[in-house]
C-alpha cells in the first residue's frame, strides 16, 4: 500500500515527491516523459520581476528566497551543477521605459531583489544597452531537465517511478483510497499487481485537462518556443532580459533564448509538439525570437534548436493546489497552474500541500483552487462527478 501516488513527474511532481518522501510517506509516481512538456523545455528562470509593468512577481519573498536555497541543496545532494545564482540584467529598451522605473523606484516596490539601476549606457561585452538597465538579485537558472533526468534515474533505481502514461479509467476507488490496474503495457510487467494508494495527486501540468476530475479547472494551454544559439561574444555573467530572456547554457558561448506566447487554437503540429527538423526552414516562433536576440546583441549568433513545450496557464496567473471539492474524492488533490513560474514556486508551494495532505495546514488562500469551485459542476445522483463507484 502506497501513501501517494502522483500523476506527473514534472517540476511540480518531482519536488511534491520529494516533499512527501523526506516526511517518510510511500510515493509511486506516474510519468509519461513526453519532450514537448513544460519542464522539459523550461530554461528554468528564477526572476523576481516580470512582464511589461516591471511588476514584482506574485509571493517574490515568500517564494524566490525558498527556492534558491532548495535548488542549492539539490544540487549538491545530487552532485550535480544543477542551479546558478546569478544578477538578471532587465536592459531598458528606451528612454521613455527608463524614466518609467526610475519614478516607480522612489517607492522601491521591489525591495530587496533590487541590486541597482544603471542611467548609463551599458558597457557588458555584446549587449545593446544604450538606456542602462535595471539589475535585479535574488533569482537565477535551474537546469530543468537535467534535474528531472537525475532524479528519474533515481526512482528508477529506487522503484518510485514508472514511466508510462497514467490511465485515469483505470482507478477504481475502495475503503480508504483508491486501487489502480496497470495496463498490460505497463512498466511493472504483464499480469503486474494492482496498485493500491490512500492518496492521488494529480501533477500533469496543461495534460490534466484531459483527467475526467480536472477538467473544469480553468486551465488553459499556451504553447512556447525557445531557441538554443551560439553567441559567443555575448556576456554570459548575468541573464539578459529585454522582450526576451537570454539565459547562459551549460557550454561556454551557448544561450538559452525564449519565449513565445501561443494561445489556442493550435495549429495540429503544434499540439504534436512538433518543430521542423531544417532550421533553415522558418517559422513565426524563430521569427520572433531572432528578432528579440538581435534587438540585445549586436554580436553574430547562430540558432543551434528551437524546442516547443505547453504551459499550464490560469486565467488569473495563479497556482492551483488543494483538495478536490467532490466529497466523494477525500483522496484526490491537485499540484499545479504555475504557468511558466514552477521553477519559482514549486519548491514552497510542494512544502504547503504536503503539510496540508498531512496535518491539515492551511494553504494559501490565492493559490488554492477552492477559489474556483463555483466552475465545479454539481454532483451527479449522490456520487458526484466522479467516474468511480
Amino acid at each position: 500500500m502506497y501513501d501517494y501516488l502522483l500523476i506527473g513527474h514534472g517540476i511540480a511532481g518531482a519536488i511534491l515527491a520529494r516533499a512527501l518522501r523526506a516526511r517518510r510517506r510511500r510515493v509511486l509516481v506516474y510519468d509519461d516523459p513526453r519532450p514537448d512538456t513544460a519542464s522539459r523545455v523550461a530554461a528554468g528562470l528564477m526572476n523576481p520581476v516580470a512582464g511589461k509593468r516591471f511588476a514584482l512577481t506574485w509571493r517574490a519573498p515568500d517564494t524566490l528566497p525558498y527556492a534558491v536555497a532548495y535548488y542549492k541543496n539539490l544540487s549538491a545532494e545530487l552532485g550535480e551543477d544543477l542551479f546558478q545564482e546569478s544578477l538578471i540584467l532587465k536592459v531598458f529598451g528606451s528612454a521613455q521605459e527608463q524614466q518609467q522605473v526610475l519614478a516607480r523606484a522612489a517607492e522601491n516596490p521591489w525591495g530587496e531583489f533590487l541590486e541597482r539601476i544603471e542611467t548609463g549606457p551599458l558597457t557588458l561585452p555584446g549587449v545593446v544597452g544604450p538606456h542602462g538597465g535595471a539589475w535585479l538579485r535574488g533569482g537565477g537558472h535551474l537546469r530543468v531537465e537535467a534535474t528531472l533526468a537525475a532524479l528519474a534515474r533515481q526512482g528508477r533505481a529506487a522503484g518510485w517511478l514508472r514511466e508510462e502514461v497514467f490511465q485515469w479509467e483505470n482507478l477504481v476507488a475502495e475503503d480508504g483510497g483508491v486501487i489502480y490496474a496497470p495496463a498490460e503495457t505497463s512498466a511493472a510487467g504483464p499480469g503486474a499487481e494492482p496498485v493500491r494508494a490512500r492518496r492521488v495527486v494529480c501533477c500533469q501540468g496543461a495534460a490534466a485537462l484531459a483527467s475526467p476530475y480536472f477538467d473544469w479547472l480553468p486551465l488553459t494551454p499556451n504553447r512556447g518556443a525557445v531557441l538554443d544559439v551560439a553567441a559567443p561574444g555575448l556576456s554570459a555573467g548575468q541573464v539578459l532580459n529585454r522582450g526576451a530572456y537570454v539565459v547562459p547554457g551549460a557550454a561556454a558561448g551557448q544561450f538559452r533564448v525564449g519565449a513565445t506566447y501561443r494561445w489556442p487554437p493550435f495549429a495540429e503540429a503544434d499540439l504534436a509538439g512538433q518543430v521542423a527538423a531544417d532550421l533553415a526552414i522558418d517559422n513565426d516562433d524563430r521569427r520572433e525570437l531572432r528578432e528579440r536576440l538581435a534587438a540585445l546583441t549586436g554580436q553574430p549568433f547562430e540558432v543551434l534548436g528551437e524546442r516547443r513545450g505547453t504551459r499550464p496557464a490560469v486565467r488569473d496567473r495563479r497556482p492551483l493546489l488543494g483538495r478536490h471539492p467532490d466529497p466523494a474524492l477525500p483522496w484526490l488533490s491537485f499540484f499545479g497552474g504555475f504557468g511558466s513560474k514552477g521553477v519559482s514556486l514549486a519548491p514552497r508551494l510542494a512544502a504547503l500541500l504536503a503539510d496540508h495532505l498531512e496535518t491539515g495546514a492551511e494553504l494559501w488562500p490565492d493559490a488554492t483552487l477552492a477559489r474556483y469551485l463555483s466552475l465545479f459542476p454539481p454532483p451527479v445522483n449522490s456520487v458526484g462527478n466522479s467516474a468511480l463507484t
